[in-house]
């Protein structure tokens, strides 16, 4: 049986500027599957259609920061890793995203390539980590009320 390819990381963009969401899309669609958002209320309808593995939105939005946004779908997504992008620094911005969105990794616009790549890359492989870890966690408590169960029965 042959192992099918891996499949694409699948990464949510969300932000209100509709050129930044072209420019990351044109810059990176060949390597990863790219679901793209214009606001945080898209972004949301985006993750309860799709699997996705890591979310970058920008902090400045309209409607929503990047950190509320991050915050509000914790309880349903608590999965995908979080990355913030801002175009200026915002050492508050900093503080909430790390305190109240779990954000992984903070980044300031205009991003450059190289570096998005590693973080997406190295961001991928703690999702990866922390999905492995729940699977055997699992398998963990199956085998334990397994082995009591044998126990009981003896």
């Amino acid at each position: 049986m042959s192992e099918s390819p891996r499949e694409k990381i699948r990464i949510l963009y969300v932000d209100d500027e509709e050129n930044n969401l072209q420019a990351f899309k044109a810059t990176f669609r060949r390597d990863y599957k790219i679901h793209l958002a214009l606001s945080a209320e898209e972004g949301r309808e985006i993750l309860n259609s799709n699997e996705v593995d890591i979310i970058i939105t920008d902090q400045r939005m309209p409607d929503e920061t990047g950190v509320d946004f991050l915050a509000s779908i914790i309880p349903d997504h608590p999965d995908p890793i979080r990355i913030l992008l801002t175009g200026y620094t915002d050492i508050q911005a900093v503080i909430d995203a790390i305190n109240k969105s779990q954000v992984y990794h903070y980044l300031t616009k205009p991003w450059e390539e190289d570096y998005m790549r590693t973080v997406i890359k190295n961001a991928f492989e703690l999702f990866s980590l922390r999905k492995e870890n729940r699977k055997l966690m699992e398998d963990l408590v199956e085998t334990n009320k397994n082995l009591e169960l044998m126990l009981h029965q003896k």
